[in-house]
């Protein structure tokens, strides 16, 4: 019963008689991390800090890579739907370099549609090249032929 008269009781007293016998954490004059503020040696202390600093590099270097993999692909999709260019996402792939993969979804789609382009410029190349006379002359002859024929055939026509 005194522990739960304390703990409720507790606070509300130390705070209107000036804070009581708890010790606080000792932070530096400008409120920065002390070694004394973690409990730590001087020598731990600065290994601590400089592992903190470490893994904010690597997450500093692997979030430019997740954003530069992102605008890679968004270039791509772009390219495969021929929709206008970005410079923002042109200018993050170049800051990253060749270090960006594409997924290999995405570049195994490329690569189909651009076989199926080639295999449908090869066949709009032909229909472009073909010379437009020569076949509607030889369509013009056929024709004539097949109704010779069908009139030698029938006495009706």
């Amino acid at each position: 019963m005194a522990f739960l008269m304390k703990k409720m009781l507790g606070d509300k007293l130390a705070s209107m008689t000036g804070g009581g016998n708890k010790e606080e954490p000792v932070a530096g004059g400008d409120g920065k991390e002390t070694p004394e503020s973690k409990g730590m040696s001087r020598e731990e202390f600065e290994e601590y800090q400089k592992q903190l600093i470490e893994e904010k590099i690597q997450r500093d270097k692997e979030f430019a890579t997740k954003k530069a993999e992102r605008a890679n692909l968004r270039v791509s999709l772009r390219d495969k739907y021929r929709l206008p260019d970005s410079s923002q996402d042109d200018a993050t792939v170049e800051m990253a370099g060749d270090d960006l993969d594409l997924p290999e979804g995405l570049a195994k789609m490329v690569e189909e549609d651009e076989e199926e382009e080639e295999i449908n410029d090869s066949f709009l190349g032909k229909i472009q090249n073909m010379d437009v006379d020569a076949l509607k002359t030889k369509a013009q002859t056929t024709m004539t032929e097949v109704k010779q024929a069908a009139e030698e055939k029938c006495a009706v026509m």
